[in-house]
């Protein structure tokens, strides 16, 4: 039998393990008996105990865990007589002796922070002016397929008038490589004649000035360049939009930036993937731009956020899960890494300098366009064009007028065409994800040095791109199947110890064939596994290796290089260590990270469940549940690309008699049924219901089928970002969403969990995560957002946490679960605390720079 599961999440310690540590004696102390005794006193409260001693140990003693000690934060915060107090004090100093003389007996009154700022409040905005916005974003979407589609129709007839292989061929090159070009081209234009040149600024949302600066940043985005990260022709795409961008420049991160006049790069620098440098914010209800400057031979690591108004000088260097805040600065030659950023004596280039001479990257920037335009163009379009006339079968089904949309061969036609393309895709993509890269990664030999833009950082970055395709871990993720699939892929998982939950649906990495984790290791999602390190002019491949009996939370970049080793618990967004000696038996907690207890009383309760017979009648449950989570999510999938497919075979029926509105029409349809389809099939696994808070074992069958719905197609959501619409899908999904949102990328995990109030502001990337699985136990709650309420990019908020109105939680921060941020409070940093001080005035407000205010504890 399966343990049943705790219904209720709740912050109380683990009752037996407070029998079995009993805790007697009245907190005593000189000098500060005062504040002890306070601190006794909350605590005792929360913990049921009649006395606590100042010198019991928070978890190894009285077995609290975080959610217990968050509410003791909480509560000591809500009285003036008591210093602030947070979570990261609680682990640094884990005892009510230690807590009073870091905060109270060991800090002079001189050196005392100034009081914290209040937030200010959002800023509302009329439903007159919310809508008419929502019905301008709209036509100028459906302005862009019409156009779009135009395009196409003209583009296919004029070449379908060719005759001939070759005279195909060259009609194909001169249609498609002029089509490319003006996708190109448009972004560049509109951008130059709708804004001129960005300017530190600030407007409300939903505005007149808010329908431009949307149209500019979607069209950006939209560009077919933004596929050509790493390669020197994005440099001279981003330089086209504004950017002053040196020489030597190699940019990674597909985080394309929006507000280019203010984005300055000096010659040399390397910025890797996920970094965010935009040269923009939404901040309580207004859009603020800023300029972001980085100097010459420069380094931005991995996972990290440039907000508005920041610079790093020459030779600076920023590490992997790290932000810089507004205001904030890296002087020359110095080396920064946090949330936030402080100095470090890490150096996070670790791979020598090689020759990459300015022919080099021309040639190789040539060399892409000549690919594209003389071999990719002409296939795509081409072929494309062969496969329908020259095929009879096809010719049949998809010539104009080949079916009519009342026949019943559409829809068959429709039929076999989906099971063919999908389960096609489906077989032989894993056959050549299997084979093809594994052949290529011979070529590249580990721990050499090559030079940028050459044949082994082409072969490099198409391994990549072939192995970290999204589809195959989702499919195989949060299940035991995940585990064979990397294997097959190159990873090195040593000896496996099965859990059926070994890793998430989101892995990704650089090279597959480099990856090892040890035995009994868990991750729970979004891995990447960092096994290449750049320079300005090289790149090397080297192994990354990760320990043990460990786990690993949410959202992590782990280098190799990584000192971390066997039995270590890996927090969610925690930066791993490159320096010191290697961590083993303990935990890691924030940027830069620090020591917290491996594991807690309540997080071992269900351990018996994984050992023994009955573990293994478990897992054979769950692989029987996660099999059938598979089956069933495929065929949603194949249900939602026949749909699609006949709507396509739809469209050619009725193209004579609406010519080329028929195109727009279709991408119009096809992005409404997309996301009513996905949303339906939540609700319906859900059955129309709220999920409630759990406590349970991930081998309770409600886990099971929680993860079935962690896999609910989510990249669509995408597309509604900064638009009516985003709000509207999300109360469509469950989520308590208040009026007039501002979502620029956000995401929820539990959808029916979530609370966000009337007006608040989600910057792009910010996420709100309603549980937490730590080994073998899987926890959930509820978490509220009050109204005004502001997330930063990339922001992220666990579970059980509550924001009072009109909170703002800072670029890059992460509010850990429990937590309750008090109305117009100003948090920052990894793991989030209160900003002291001053807040800090963007250009864009003032006019001119104004000093940043201290970032977290003073």
């Amino acid at each position: 039998m399966v343990e049943k599961s705790v219904e209720v999440l709740t912050p109380e310690p683990d009752e037996s393990a407070l029998t079995e540590h009993r805790i007697d004696g009245p907190a005593t102390g000189t000098g500060t008996a005062g504040a002890e005794k306070d601190f006794a006193e909350v605590l005792a409260g929360l913990v049921k105990a009649e006395q606590i001693s100042a010198e019991s140990h928070f978890f190894e003693d009285l077995c609290a865990n975080s959610l217990v000690m968050a509410q003791f934060c909480a509560r000591v915060r809500k009285r003036d007589d008591l210093p602030s107090v947070s979570m990261k004090d609680i682990y640094q100093y884990p005892t009510i002796r230690s807590l009073v003389t870091a905060l109270v007996a060991e800090k002079p009154a001189s050196e005392a922070a100034p009081p914290p700022e209040p937030a200010e409040s959002a800023v509302p905005v009329s439903r007159r002016t919310y809508v008419l916005c929502g019905t301008a974003q709209t036509l100028i979407f459906l302005a862009y397929c019409f156009a779009l589609g135009t395009v196409t129709v003209r583009g296919y007839e004029w070449v379908s008038r060719g005759s001939g292989l070759q005279h195909i061929y060259l009609r194909s090159m001169v249609f498609g490589s002029a089509a490319m070009i003006a996708l190109c081209l448009f972004p560049i234009a509109a951008k130059w004649i709708l804004v001129g040149r960005w300017k530190p600024q600030e407007f409300p949302v939903w505005g007149l000035a808010y329908l431009r600066f949307w149209t500019v940043k979607v069209l950006v985005n939209a560009n077919p360049m933004r596929f050509y990260v790493g390669n020197p022709l994005y440099v001279l795409y981003l330089r086209a939009l504004g950017a002053r961008i040196g020489k030597g420049v190699t940019i990674l991160s597909r985080t394309v930036p929006v507000c280019t006049d203010l984005l300055t790069i000096g010659d040399g620098t390397v910025i890797r993937k996920e970094s965010y440098f935009i040269g923009y914010r939404a901040h309580a209800g207004r859009i603020q731009t800023g300029r972001v400057t980085i100097g010459r031979d420069a380094f931005v690591g991995e996972k990290t956020v440039l907000d508005i108004d920041t610079s790093m000088g020459d030779r600076a260097q920023l590490g992997h899960t790290s932000a810089l805040q507004s205001g904030e600065s890296i002087p020359a030659g110095e080396h920064w890494h946090g949330s936030p950023a402080e100095r470090t004596d890490v150096d996070y280039v670790r791979v020598p300098a090689a020759r990459c001479s300015t022919l080099r990257r021309t040639l190789f920037g040539l060399g892409t366009v000549l690919q594209l335009f003389v071999l990719y163009v002409p296939l795509m379009v081409g072929g494309a064009y062969l496969l329908v006339t020259e095929i009879p079968a096809l010719n049949q089904v998809l010539g104009p007028g080949a079916t009519h949309i009342a026949s019943a061969s559409l829809y068959i036609d429709a039929l076999v065409l989906s099971v063919v393309l999908f389960f096609g895709f489906l077989v032989l993509g894993l056959v050549w994800l299997f084979t093809v890269p594994r052949l290529l990664s011979l070529a590249i030999e580990p721990d050499r040095v090559y030079p940028l833009y050459g044949l082994q950082y082409s072969l490099h970055r198409l391994i990549a791109r072939m192995t970290n395709v999204k589809f195959f871990g989702w499919l195989f993720g949060d299940s035991s199947y995940i585990v064979h699939y990397l294997r097959f892929l190159g990873y090195d998982l040593s000896k496996v110890e099965q859990t059926g939950s070994n890793f998430g649906t989101h892995v990704q990495h650089e090279s597959p064939y480099l990856t090892t984790v040890g035995t009994g290791t868990m991750v729970a999602d979004g891995l990447s596994v960092m096994n290449a390190e750049f320079s300005g002019t090289s790149f090397r491949v080297s192994r990354a290796v990760i320990g043990p009996h460990s786990f690993l939370g949410n959202n992590i970049a782990y280098p190799s290089g990584g000192r971390t080793g066997e039995n270590t618990l890996l927090a969610t967004k925690v930066m791993i260590p490159l320096d010191g000696e290697v961590r083993e038996d303990v935990g890691l907690l924030g940027a830069p990270c620090f020591g917290i207890p491996r594991t807690v009383e309540r997080d071992t309760r269900f351990d018996h469940l994984r050992t023994g017979e009955e573990f293994h009648r478990n897992l054979a449950a769950k692989n029987r549940y996660n099999l059938r989570t598979m089956a069933y999510w495929l065929f949603v999938r194949w249900v939602h690309s026949f749909v699609l497919t006949v709507l396509a075979l739809a469209t050619l029926d009725v193209y004579g008699v609406l010519g080329h509105l028929v195109v727009a029409l279709y991408l119009s349809i096809t992005l409404a049924f997309t996301a009513c389809y996905f949303t339906l099939s939540e609700r319906l696994i859900t059955r129309f219901r709220p999920l409630e808070p759990k406590l349970c074992s991930i081998y309770d069958p409600y886990f099971w089928w929680h993860e079935r719905l962690w896999k609910v197609p989510e990249h669509y959501l995408n597309l509604f970002s900064g638009t009516p619409y985003k709000t509207l899908l999300w109360r469509m999904l469950g989520v308590r969403m208040g009026r007039r949102v501002f979502d620029d990328g956000a995401g929820f995990t539990e959808r029916t969990l979530t609370t966000v109030g009337d007006f608040c502001t989600l910057n792009q990337a910010s996420r709100v995560q309603c549980h937490s699985q730590e080994d073998g136990t899987f926890k959930s709650d509820h978490s509220v957002l009050g109204n005004g309420c502001t997330l930063g990019v990339n922001a992220h908020v666990h579970y059980g946490v509550t924001m009072g109105d009109h909170a703002q939680l800072a670029a890059d921060a992460f509010l850990m679960k429990g937590e309750e941020m008090p109305a117009h409070a100003r948090w920052v940093g990894n793991p989030a605390a209160e900003a002291r001080g001053a807040a800090y005035r963007p250009v864009a407000v003032n006019g001119s720079p104004q000093p940043h205010a201290a970032s977290g504890r003073g």
